[in-house]
C-alpha cells in the first residue's frame, strides 16, 4: 500500500464534513491543521492499544513510524 493510499483511509472519517462516522454513528477528530505531534501520540497509543477505537487500532498497526510521521506531516499541512 502507498502512503497516498494511507492518507486517503485517514480522509474517510477524519476529513468528513461533520466529522461524524456514519455506521455506528461517533464523533472523529478534525486532523487538517493538527499539530504533527498530536497525531504522532495518538497513532502510537492505537498501536499498542492505548485507545479503545478497535479500527484505529487496526489501521495504526500496520503503520511504520515514517508512515506515522508522513500522515502526520501531510495533515498538519492541511487547512
Amino acid at each position: 500500500m502507498c502512503i497516498r493510499d494511507r492518507f486517503d483511509t485517514c480522509i474517510g472519517c477524519h476529513g468528513s464534513e461533520s466529522y461524524n462516522n456514519v455506521y455506528p454513528t461517533y464523533k472523529v477528530p478534525k486532523l487538517a491543521g493538527q499539530h504533527s505531534d498530536y497525531i504522532v501520540s495518538a497513532l502510537k497509543a492505537y498501536q499498542k492499544e492505548e485507545g479503545v477505537h478497535k479500527t484505529m487500532h487496526a489501521n495504526a498497526i500496520a503503520l511504520s513510524d515514517k508512515d506515522i510521521n508522513d500522515i502526520a506531516k501531510y495533515f498538519e499541512l492541511l487547512k
